[in-house]
């Protein structure tokens, strides 16, 4: 983890990289079993998880043909995230 003493001691290109780490690591989907054994995914939607069990997991991934056809179908009545 970065300190604050860290970022004070750093040049004015150095502190961009860091910038641009820290936005990487923030769109980045992660991963994480959470307390009662659920899959959390990270990184989707603000900063709370999207969090489900492993078998509806399962069914998501079963039905994403359907899911990707739906999207297609109605893509002029969907927004996307700002």
């Amino acid at each position: 983890m970065t300190t604050l003493q860290d970022l004070t001691s750093m040049s004015h290109d150095q502190l961009i990289a860091k910038v641009r780490e820290l936005e990487a690591a923030k769109n980045k989907v992660r991963f994480k079993v959470s307390e009662k054994g659920a899959v959390s995914v990270y990184g989707i939607h603000s900063r709370f998880p999207v969090t489900l069990y492993a078998n509806q997991w399962e069914r998501l991934l079963t039905a994403s043909d359907a899911i990707r056809k739906f999207i297609a179908d109605n893509h002029d009545g969907l927004s996307t995230e700002r």
